[in-house]
C-alpha cells in the first residue's frame, strides 16, 4: 500500500555522468587529428574527466544512478589525454 503521507522520490541527476561519456568520447576521436585535438580533445579530455568525478561523486551521495558512465567519461578522457600526447610526439618530431 502506499503512503500518501510520503512525498515522492526525486529523478536521479545523471546528467554529469552522461555527458562525461560524451565529452569522452568527443576527445578520444579528436586526440587522433593533430592540430585539432590541441584545442579540441584537451578541453574536452579535462571536462570528461571532471564530470565524471562530479558524476562518481552524485552516485556515492545516492543523487544518482549512473556511476559506470561516469566511471567510462573518466577512464576515457584519461586515456585521451594519453594519446594526445602520444600523437603530438609523433607529429612534432619530439
Amino acid at each position: 500500500m502506499v503512503d500518501r503521507d510520503e512525498p515522492p522520490k526525486p529523478l536521479p541527476r545523471n546528467g554529469a555522468g552522461s555527458l562525461a561519456v560524451v565529452m569522452g568520447m568527443c576527445a578520444i576521436v579528436f586526440a587522433f587529428v593533430p592540430i585539432v585535438g590541441e584545442f579540441v580533445a584537451v578541453p574536452a579530455s579535462v571536462m570528461a574527466v571532471a564530470l565524471g568525478l562530479v558524476g562518481l561523486w552524485r552516485v556515492d551521495k545516492g543523487i544518482a544512478t549512473n556511476g559506470g558512465q561516469a566511471l567510462a567519461g573518466s577512464v576515457l578522457g584519461i586515456v585521451s589525454v594519453f594519446i594526445f600526447f602520444l600523437v603530438f610526439a609523433a607529429t612534432s618530431g619530439l
